[in-house]
């Protein structure tokens, strides 16, 4: 997955939100703003080129408060999904959020 085609996707405003992310991001206080900034600031740490129905990759990002974000979000269909989205749990994730413990 490209970090770059994403962000372009995001950028032309060519996003599906699925019904999931939005009701993760009203749980966990997650703001559109804060998920937009983290893409466009982050990194792919995780690919799952075998999802369905597209491929998906997991990005590791930090809001304006530096506080880290991942987000699951697939290409297809000339879109950008948006899958889900959590603040990363220090007891499954290393210091840097980027790797399991």
């Amino acid at each position: 997955m490209d970090l770059n085609r994403i962000i372009q996707l995001l950028e032309s405003e060519k996003i599906n939100w699925s019904q999931h992310i939005l009701k993760k991001m009203q749980k966990r206080r997650i703001k559109i703003n804060d998920i937009m900034f983290s893409i466009k600031n982050g990194e792919i740490i995780e690919n799952y080129p075998d999802d369905y129905p597209y491929p998906s990759c997991l990005v590791l990002g930090y809001n304006k408060e530096k506080k880290p974000i991942h987000i699951v979000c697939a290409v297809g269909n000339n879109k950008l999904w948006m899958i889900t989205t959590y603040y990363p749990d220090e007891e499954i994730w290393e210091d840097d959020f980027k790797n399991r413990r």
